[in-house]
């Protein structure tokens, strides 16, 4: 059986602005994360298993 193909939304004016600002803007305020600790573990855990 097929499935219908549905039309995908386009953002246009200034909504399509909006959306591009905002994105833009949440890209340069996103966080980073440290991920010293699991790397740690991993080290620890592959030593163990002589394989580091």
């Amino acid at each position: 059986m097929a499935l219908e193909i549905k039309a995908i939304p386009t953002l246009r004016g200034k909504e399509a602005e909006r959306f591009v600002k905002e994105a833009d803007e949440a890209y340069r305020k996103r966080g980073k994360t440290d991920f010293s600790k699991q790397v740690k573990i991993a080290r620890a855990i592959l030593k163990k298993a002589n394989m580091l």
